[in-house]
């Protein structure tokens, strides 16, 4: 891959992402840095009750994907890495939402935005963003298949919006170069046709002269 890099895989639930770090990972033998999900004390509760817990998970998230962020960038200094999420995707996609649909309040979310915008002017932008877009029912058919318990109610409403929400933000994005993945057609994990058009376009972008 010539010199060491940053890579980020962003997209929304159920996409694909962890995946395709791992498929990545297995050809080029990066190091992967994945989102803190399964380590969230609160994501149970917020699927039960998103008013009364989203601000704390939303800052849990923050914080623990600024140190994340961090750490990765140190270690780029002696390797290639890839990240499962970004924590642009966190606040710009996710709390965004939360916020629009009045479960952050007013108050709150100009402190939790505040607190973001300090954090994502001390970060190195990823030298490769690759997006993953996935329809809505490719989103629900894979998180019932993957069967994480706290996602098996997420409502559709939910994920139609926050799939034009990634659209919104994927659109704005300029921090970097982008890639985008159409997981609805692309199998990269058990077609070989697919899986080598992917290999050689991740590639494309990351040679060095």
């Amino acid at each position: 891959m010539g010199t060491y890099k940053y890579i980020a895989v962003a997209g929304n639930i159920g996409c694909g992402k962890s995946s395709l770090v791992e498929f990545i990972c297995r050809n080029y033998g990066v190091e992967p840095f994945y989102e803190p999900n399964a380590n969230n004390p609160y994501i149970k509760d917020f699927y039960r009750d998103m008013r009364v817990w989203a601000l704390k998970s939303q800052l849990y998230f923050l914080t623990h994907k600024f140190r994340i962020h961090r750490d990765l960038t140190e270690r780029q200094r002696n390797a290639t890495v890839i990240l499962d999420r970004t924590i642009y995707e966190d606040a710009e996609v996710f709390a965004s939402y939360l916020h629009a649909r009045r479960l952050i309040s007013k108050r709150d979310w100009q402190l939790y935005w505040s607190l973001y915008e300090t954090i994502r002017e001390t970060l190195r932008p990823p030298d490769l963003l690759i997006y993953l877009r996935a329809s809505v029912r490719t989103i629900r058919k894979r998180i019932r298949l993957r069967g994480r318990q706290e996602e098996q109610d997420i409502s559709l409403t939910y994920v139609r919006k926050l799939n034009q929400l990634y659209e919104r933000w994927f659109e704005n994005y300029q921090l970097s170069p982008t890639v985008i993945i159409e997981t609805d057609s692309v199998d990269y994990i058990s077609n070989l046709v697919d899986r080598i058009d992917v290999l050689r376009t991740i590639e494309s972008h990351l040679t060095t002269g």
